[in-house]
């Protein structure tokens, strides 16, 4: 099994497809990820409803029955777990990749765990594993999160919210609804971001107005300590007391890898990864991109929705390789 038609990085909803594809097309692979089944999903809070109907979100004609009108995200977890077990996929996880280089036409792939030689390589990581940093004193310390799972934590916290998209709309809400002593949103821009849902827009705003949730825009975080930070205002300087950070800033595809692999990347403001939309390929021969990774920064592109159909565009091009080979 260490000698494959293709290696697939990333065992997201897009991976696990491309994988499919390949039992489809009785090409021999394995899918390895670094974290765990659907890593990214396992990291969204606990309590998340997908925007998309479950049917949208279905792959390998593997029915994905919801109770919601919107499936949640233990319904999603259960359902690529069935999804794997049924096509009886090789998925190999809690395993990272250290090096690949190329000989002969093979790519040489080592990770944490093993060594793989395989003719073509699909990259499906999507953009979750690298949140974009404050860059300020004292982000080491554990009050600072990147990720949000449940509010219950921060019940009876001050708690300061960075950003004001989606994620830290939602997260100042809910923390705020389920008992924080005080919420304060922290954000760059001069307001609310304009893609933040139109149902929850109204929401957030009000309680700003009526003072029930804080804010401070065009503004941004100087230093974090222990039970204070310091933020600059328009204003001025100010020390605010605090408990956590919820860093809600957003995340980024892992650029450094695809450059090590000798991908290009666009110097285009969203850094869009250089591939054959026709093909999934990319400027290094052999090497593909599948699903969210290929919009770069823009992470509002790609979803599974409109990713899936990566994995049969890229397994069509391996199998035409091998046949005029």
């Amino acid at each position: 099994m260490n000698n494959l038609d293709a290696l697939i990085i990333g065992a997201g909803p897009i991976g696990l497809a491309c994988g499919i594809a390949c039992k489809k097309a009785e090409l021999s692979h394995v899918i390895i990820d670094k974290g765990c089944l659907v890593n990214s999903i396992y990291n969204y809070p606990s309590n998340m409803t997908f925007f998309s109907t479950s049917d949208r979100l279905e792959i390998g004609e593997v029915p994905f029955i919801s109770h919601n009108p919107k499936p949640t995200r233990p319904e999603a977890l259960e359902y690529y777990r069935r999804v794997s077990q049924s096509w009886d996929l090789p998925v190999n996880l809690y395993e990272k990749v250290e090096q690949v280089t190329k000989d002969d036409g093979r790519f040489q792939v080592t990770t944490s765990k093993d060594t793989y030689f395989a003719t073509s390589i699909i990259i499906a990581t999507g953009f979750y594993d690298i949140p974009y940093l404050l860059n300020v004193p004292g982000e080491e310390l554990s009050k600072v999160k990147h990720y949000y799972d449940e509010p219950h934590p921060y019940f009876g916290m001050k708690v300061v919210v960075v950003g004001a998209a989606n994620s830290a709309v939602d997260v100042a809400l809910e923390t705020y609804r389920k008992g924080a002593k005080e919420v304060t949103m922290v954000v760059r821009e001069e307001g609310v971001a304009p893609s933040v849902k139109y149902w929850v827009r109204p929401d957030v705003e009000n309680r700003i107005k009526e003072g029930s949730i804080k804010s401070y825009f065009n503004s941004s975080i100087t230093e974090i300590r222990e039970h204070e930070i310091d933020i600059v205002t328009p204003e001025g300087s100010k020390t605010i007391e605090n408990d956590f950070v919820l860093a809600m800033t957003g995340y980024q595809p892992d650029f450094a890898f695809l450059r090590s692999l000798g991908i290009e990347i666009g110097k285009d403001e969203f850094r869009t990864p250089r591939y054959l939309p026709d093909t999934m390929e990319t400027n290094v021969p052999g090497v593909y991109l599948a699903g969210v990774i290929c919009g770069g920064l823009k992470t509002n592109k790609w979803f599974i929705e409109n990713s899936r159909e990566h994995a049969d565009v890229i397994i069509q091009s391996i199998v035409s390789k091998q046949k005029v080979s």
